[in-house]
């Protein structure tokens, strides 16, 4: 980012663009009108572009077209990088071979293992993300204090590397576990920090809250890798829960009643998931019964599979 950005780096972007321009400038001179003189780059050339530094060491391609078109873009723009490069021809996928597939969905899970035995859970909503600490089953150390304070600075290491991974931006609340100590409260923050520091991302970190809860901000440069990759449930449209087969059948109950009033049938016939339909014949078959004799009409049940588990039609017969 522009913000974090060192001289060096710059200096390394203006002569980037710079031989754009050249390029661009010397193909309007020569090509024939309506010729294409620049198009947006394509994946492997932005990977190349926005994430190759002087930290990379290697960077490994699979596919012998690819490999050839970065090879060349990295010899005219990115000359530095052009010698990291390597065609892989190995037997085994890169990703297996590297473990990459599993890195992807753990970086997706919300609950994140630690080495010590706790656990964070990660929630991403609209207006901001929530990371919450737990101790799981580790008592590490000496006393349950010490426990809490070395579980959190773990969990510190671990939030920092979460948030690049997954590329969280905007409010982020971090519910570590309480600590009595103001000492060891210092110490996490501290930790927070050190670990933060290698994010290139523009950050603000607060302090701890009355309710011992660090709040802090994360520039949004890009999409998370949850949105990226994931999309809305289409059974739960995205609340991560659906109502229950009992909620369900009460909620027909009451159209059922509704409807009765209102129309002129001599039978109704509830169309549900096969959940709902086994709650009515087992659960809520009396109530059933008692809502048939009371409007007075017969009320037959048929199972839809395409449902799921909230949706139902009533049909009148």
């Amino acid at each position: 980012m522009a913000e974090t950005a060192t001289d060096r780096e710059l200096a390394a972007d203006v002569e980037y663009l710079g031989k754009w321009w050249k390029e661009i400038q010397e193909k309007a001179e020569s090509a024939a009108p309506a010729a294409l003189l620049y198009q947006d780059l394509n994946l492997s050339q932005r990977v190349l572009r926005d994430f190759a530094n002087e930290e990379t060491t290697r960077i490994m391609i699979d596919s012998r077209e690819t490999f050839q078109k970065v090879e060349a873009f990295a010899r005219e723009f990115m000359p530095n990088v052009a010698s990291k490069l390597e065609h892989y021809a190995g037997g085994r996928p890169l990703f297996e071979l590297y473990g990459v597939e599993e890195e992807i969905e753990k970086a997706l899970a919300r609950r994140v293992d630690l080495k010590s035995g706790g656990y964070l859970i990660i929630d991403q909503t609209e207006a901001l993300t929530t990371v919450d600490v737990n101790t799981g089953g580790f008592v590490g150390g000496r006393s349950f204090d010490d426990t809490i304070f070395k579980t959190n600075l773990e969990a510190s290491q671990v939030i920092a590397r979460q948030l690049r991974l997954r590329n969280l931006g905007g409010i982020i609340i971090i519910d570590f576990i309480d600590m009595d100590s103001e000492e060891h409260r210092n110490a996490v923050l501290n930790e927070f920090r050190k670990a933060l520091a290698r994010d290139r991302t523009r950050m603000t970190v607060n302090g701890f809250t009355q309710l011992g809860l660090v709040e802090m901000t994360r520039k949004r440069t890009r999409e998370s890798l949850a949105h990226v990759l994931c999309e809305p449930c289409p059974v739960c449209e995205g609340r991560g829960e659906i109502k229950t087969a009992q909620t369900v059948c009460y909620q027909i109950l009451r159209e059922l009643l509704r409807e009765a009033r209102q129309f002129e049938a001599r039978e109704f016939r509830i169309l549900a998931s096969q959940a709902v339909i086994d709650m009515f014949l087992d659960e809520e078959s009396q109530n059933l019964a008692m809502l048939s004799d009371f409007i007075g009409k017969t009320v037959s049940l048929q199972v839809e599979s395409q449902y799921t588990q909230d949706q139902f039609d009533i049909v009148l017969m």
